[in-house]
């Protein structure tokens, strides 16, 4: 706990002497400790505060007691989120030894329930930066409420140490500034084509579909496929990649694209009893590489949506959930990814992490296995 208290306790106190009952590292520690124990809102928070009273006082200063739900609310409304994920990118980088080659997942998600009618503010949309190998959320921006993803993507990008890494995206993410400000952080990108690319997208798929009616003869395309069975289906994915500079070439004829060293096509084939559906999907990266490892960074991009987002709706049910004031919605989403991070680190218990979260809220010596990692 002494780490993510050290880390923490940057956090700038801008409450005004007469209304501090409360340290505020004292208000942080147990909001952080009660999500990791299952809280998923303040009224909870503070419940797991009161359960574990005596011995929080062990470790924090407690004048008044645990603060209410009321007050960690007002707090973490007000509290600069970007100060806090400050802290928390550097924590993360303490307990988190980033692994140079793997894949950051860049992917957008709302906070459904998170949206205020009263005051006209729409759903909180965030933005989150998810590290494949290590298997921790390394960062999150939000994106303004008459803006998208585009503008808040390059900010993201900002605050991440990418070095020798590979970073991917939705079509979202392929723009010329995006692929520029990656490589300009010595990482490589696979993004997303899509149809609203226009051009790119039209001639990428003119020049896989004449190779492939050709029957791929003397095409440059090197090709790879995996098929995995598994609870009543079969998932077929093939993909063909090409690095020849004609081919660079004529989808990128000024040169716009920096860094573009390949072109992907990824298709995915399922099949059950009942059906057979199959999608094709289209990619450009500045990395020169096989069909085999591009299959692999692609297919690593999905798995990270499934761990992370499908992990904060399941497991902490953020889409559920109704905080809304001020900046309370991203700093408890910031939460959500300090414990989901600490969680799946923690190894000895062969669970979930749904399952480990009820174990710290009953376990006192597994509950601090979990945050001294």
């Amino acid at each position: 706990m002494g780490d993510l208290m050290t880390h923490f306790s940057a956090v700038t106190d801008r409450r005004k002497e007469q209304g501090k009952r409360h340290p505020l590292i004292s208000i942080i520690a147990i909001a952080i400790i009660g999500v990791i124990c299952g809280a998923d809102d303040w009224v909870s928070i503070e419940e797991v505060g009161r359960a574990k009273e005596g011995w929080f006082r062990e470790f924090l200063d407690l004048p008044h007691g645990i603060p209410s739900h009321d007050t960690f609310g007002k707090v973490f409304a007000w509290m600069a989120p970007d100060e806090f994920q400050g802290c928390f990118l550097a924590w993360i980088k303490d307990v988190a030894e980033m692994t140079t080659g793997q894949v950051i997942a860049i992917d957008g998600k709302t906070v459904r329930r998170s949206h205020d009618r009263v005051n006209g503010h729409k759903p909180l949309h965030l933005v989150s930066a998810w590290a494949s190998a290590n298997e921790v959320a390394i960062g999150q921006k939000k994106t303004a409420d008459k803006s998208n993803e585009i503008t808040a993507i390059p900010e993201l990008l900002k605050l991440l140490d990418l070095r020798g890494c590979i970073v991917t995206m939705d079509a979202i993410g392929t723009q010329k500034e995006i692929s520029r400000a990656i490589l300009g952080q010595k990482a490589d990108y696979v993004l997303a084509v899509k149809r609203n690319q226009g051009r790119l997208y039209e001639d990428i798929r003119h020049l896989f579909q004449a190779d492939r009616e050709d029957g791929f003869q003397g095409s440059p395309f090197d090709a790879a496929r995996t098929v995995n069975k598994g609870h009543g289906r079969i998932e077929i994915r093939e993909c063909w990649v090409t690095a020849d500079p004609e081919y660079l070439a004529y989808i990128d004829p000024d040169g716009e694209w920096q860094g573009l060293g390949s072109i992907a096509v990824v298709k995915a084939t399922r099949k059950t009893a009942e059906k057979e559906t199959s999608q094709t999907r289209y990619f450009i990266s500045s990395l020169d590489a096989g069909a085999r490892d591009m299959l692999t960074y692609i297919r690593t991009h999905w798995e990270g949506e499934n761990k992370l987002h499908w992990c904060l709706d399941v497991v902490f049910r953020e889409d559920e959930s109704r905080v809304r004031k001020g900046h309370a919605p991203e700093n408890l989403a910031i939460m959500r990814k300090i414990a989901l991070n600490v969680l799946r680190k923690e190894k000895t218990r062969k669970c979930g992490a749904k399952t480990k979260r009820l174990i710290c809220a009953m376990d006192m010596d597994y509950l601090l296995k979990v945050i001294n990692l």
